[in-house]
């Protein structure tokens, strides 16, 4: 619920000036690595009530390796090893060993057993989709959006004035939102019935994509859509969805987004890129738009 969500500010600010502390001092900063994987890791670890000991890199690097695989990476033995963790997680809070409070795992955990409505298989889906979705689209959204500043100097400018209060920079997160989604694709779609569209047809049974990156720069919904605007209002793009398949993390997003970008341009100062933007590495991922690394220097 947002007005829930609202209340983790202070615990999201917190953790954003602890990561920043960390590389106060440094030349070089990965906004990836240092900031934007972390936070939003920690973030959803503590909505869901994931302990503190797996609230680490080393589980992370394991819910990655299922869907953005390097050539490395053995995709059977990381989806065992995260269908092994999953399945302890969700024991831990069935056994109340893991319940320190009130979270959102374990709330899910014993409402599937007194309703006998999920099957083990489908809290387990869940639990993966929800550490999947809580971590993986926010890291994009503060990676994709502070690269998009960094190209539109007068942009960050507008950001970082006096007068830009807390509905500019709600603002300027959902024109960020819009303007490189972090989620490019939405997930498959099968078509119950034949349709006629834009003179082709779609056939019942078809599978359809429907490309998300495409329709937040579509020039009949929102004007001059190729270029950054924070100070536009498109309140109808679609990086959370619509409908029934709204994102439900969709207030969190929201909230973290609004805390990181301003405390990144305040507390990293002038920074540049530290390679040209298209040697930038992306991670190879169908539906995720996101960056691996975003590596910067100080000026």
């Amino acid at each position: 619920m947002p007005r829930r969500i609202a209340l983790l500010k202070p615990f999201i600010t917190e953790a954003a000036h602890r990561l920043l502390d960390r590389v106060e001092n440094s030349a070089h900063i990965d906004v990836i690595a240092d900031f934007a994987a972390p936070l939003t890791f920690r973030m959803i670890c503590a909505i869901l009530g994931v302990p503190q000991h797996l609230d680490n890199t080393g589980t992370r690097d394991t819910l990655m390796a299922t869907i953005a695989p390097d050539k490395s990476t053995d995709q059977g033995r990381a989806e065992r090893d995260l269908h092994d963790l999953l399945d302890a997680l969700i024991a831990g809070k069935r056994s109340g060993q893991e319940s320190g409070g009130v979270d959102l795992l374990g709330a899910l955990v014993r409402a599937g057993d007194q309703s006998g409505a999920m099957s083990e298989e489908e809290l387990r889906s869940t639990a993966y989709l929800l550490l999947l979705v809580g971590h993986d689209t926010t890291m994009n959204l503060i990676g994709n959006g502070m690269l998009a500043l960094l190209h539109h100097p007068a942009e960050t400018e507008r950001l970082t004035a006096p007068q830009a209060g807390p509905g500019f920079v709600a603002g300027a997160v959902e024109e960020l939102l819009r303007y490189d989604s972090p989620v490019r694709d939405a997930t498959f779609r099968c078509a119950g019935e034949s349709i006629h569209l834009h003179g082709q047809t779609i056939r019942a049974g078809e599978i359809v994509s429907l490309l998300i990156g495409s329709a937040n720069r579509d020039g009949r919904r929102f004007a001059d859509p190729d270029r950054l605007d924070l100070a536009r209002t498109p309140g109808d793009h679609l990086a959370f969805g619509y409908g029934p398949h709204f994102c439900i993390g969709a207030a969190l997003a929201r909230l973290e987004g609004a805390v990181a970008f301003p405390l990144l341009l305040e507390r990293l100062g002038p920074v540049q890129l530290a390679k040209p933007a298209d040697e930038l590495p992306w991670r190879p991922a169908r539906v995720m738009r996101g960056l691996a690394a975003l590596p910067l220097v100080r000026r």
